[in-house]
């Protein structure tokens, strides 16, 4: 009766350190998330495509989106309005000048939805790992 205890305290241990590892990875995956202003001190603005270039982003990373609040906005769009410089009804809209936005896997698209700034190329797809 005693080594019938004794296993079943053994499997509750194992139980225990598996959820102990499974939570150090989870948060040594989180740590490893890396935080990118887009367009460095310049900020989120027409030329921002350019900044992409010798990145490499993955899942989990955070784009942070600096601008005037009052000449731009941010739009996480969908490859359609990327290309066609339009927001999909229901499109996350980022106003505050100060957005953080966490990447998806796979890529993800940004816009300005402010007349004529998309066209202009203002705007990104970041694709993370």
């Amino acid at each position: 009766m005693a080594q019938g205890r004794g296993s079943a305290a053994g499997r509750r241990n194992a139980a225990v350190l598996a959820m102990v590892l499974l939570c150090v990875l989870l948060h040594g995956e989180l740590a490893e998330s890396a935080v990118y202003t887009v367009g460095d001190r310049g900020g989120w603005g027409f030329n921002s495509g350019g900044w992409l270039r010798g990145k490499r982003f993955r899942a989990g990373d955070v784009l942070v989106f600096k601008y005037s609040p009052s000449a731009h906005n941010v739009v996480a769009v969908n490859a359609v309005g990327y290309k066609s410089c339009s927001a999909p009804r229901g499109a996350k809209v980022y106003k505050s000048g100060s957005d953080r936005v966490t990447l998806a896997r796979g890529t993800n698209y940004f816009i300005c939805s402010f007349p004529g700034h998309c066209q202009a190329g203002m705007k990104i797809a970041v694709t993370a790992a």
